[in-house]
């Protein structure tokens, strides 16, 4: 009953402060100051260092040929810790080592390729991204992502951890060795 009786109250006085702002009869006037934008300037700031990739790359629809041709004027992305590519079924179990981190990565580039920009008609259409063995911390592995992707990066991260992990079942989580590289940001500054 008493919150009842407070709600009216806050109701009634809320509505009698709105009609006490302008009394009836009384005209009112409300003054509005402009700026008048004399102190206006330029922000100094860092725009005039931003790369802008002044590329034509192909279209999405153009030829295979076309898009080869644009790609072979890009340099593929550069692969750190290379090795021979493990091409084993999804469901192998692979001893977790380095050695085999590697192996299975080096296929996964060549298998699940369209996401990387190894091959020229992926990079003829702006996909640059490359994707690195950094380190094994216990069950985790640790990669890096870098260039452009076309799919968002952790959409990226998580095909090529299911990747790994079908093949080497030991392996617990695959991250990235900085967060940011998981960003929109990374992937539009990225050449």
């Amino acid at each position: 009953m008493l919150f009842h009786s407070l709600l009216l109250l806050l109701t009634v006085l809320s509505t009698a402060v709105a009609f006490l702002v302008v009394p009836p009869g009384h005209a009112s006037t409300i003054s509005l100051k402009m700026s008048d934008w004399g102190d206006f300037a330029a922000l100094e700031d860092d725009d005039d260092d931003l790369i802008i990739d002044s590329m034509e790359y192909a279209e999405e629809n153009d030829s295979q040929e076309k898009k080869a041709q644009v790609g072979a004027l890009l340099e593929p992305p550069e692969i750190e810790m290379n090795a021979e590519p493990m091409f084993v079924p999804q469901g192998s179990v692979l001893e977790l080592d380095v050695d085999n981190v590697l192996g299975v990565l080096a296929a996964c580039r060549e298998e699940i390729g369209t996401l990387f920009g190894y091959s020229a008609e992926n990079r003829g259409v702006g996909i640059t991204g490359g994707v690195d063995f950094v380190e094994l911390d216990g069950p985790t592995v640790v990669l890096r992502l870098k260039g452009r992707f076309w799919h968002q990066r952790p959409t990226v991260l998580a095909r090529v951890g299911a990747y790994l992990q079908g093949r080497i079942p030991e392996i617990i989580d695959v991250v990235v060795e900085d967060e940011w590289q998981l960003t929109d940001e990374a992937n539009n500054l990225a050449d």
